[in-house]
């Protein structure tokens, strides 16, 4: 069984794992630190979503707070409980929401916020059932591979 795990890169990364923790839920299951107390490597964990999060280790890793803002992927974290709780626990911890909690035409309750650094999350919950041929009645859109 495969499984994918995002790798985030920020400028602090510690505070980036107490601010996952206060603003998300996350606990942390791995740190690294070289003889410093510098961060080398962490893991986190929600459930069975899974982030590592790091340093600005490399030329090509950066935090988008080093980039103007820029993000080259989101990150999606779908959740059993209260969509509409877990966005005011992340309004509460800092969080800039982009998008406040909405239902989306495949029966997901869904926000979109940016943490602390930059990085844009979204997080969503299933509410309704939604069929393949209900999805395109409702965005006009031809769907392949519905679920």
């Amino acid at each position: 069984m495969a499984r994918l795990t995002s790798a985030l890169c920020y400028k602090d990364p510690k505070a980036a794992l107490k601010w996952l923790e206060a603003a998300f839920g996350f606990e942390l299951v791995l740190l690294i630190e070289d003889g410093e107390g510098n961060l080398a490597h962490s893991q986190m964990s929600l459930g069975e979503a899974h982030v590592m999060v790091g340093n600005e280790w490399s030329a090509d890793h950066a935090s988008p707070a080093s980039l103007g803002g820029k993000n080259t992927q989101t990150v999606h974290i779908h959740i059993e409980d209260d969509v509409d709780a877990h966005c005011q626990r992340a309004r509460a911890a800092g969080a800039e929401i982009l998008m406040e909690p909405d239902t989306q035409f495949y029966g997901d309750r869904t926000y979109r916020c940016r943490d602390l650094e930059g990085h844009i999350w979204t997080v969503g919950q299933t509410v309704k059932a939604v069929t393949r041929e209900e999805a395109q009645a409702a965005t006009g859109l031809k769907i392949q591979g519905w679920v």
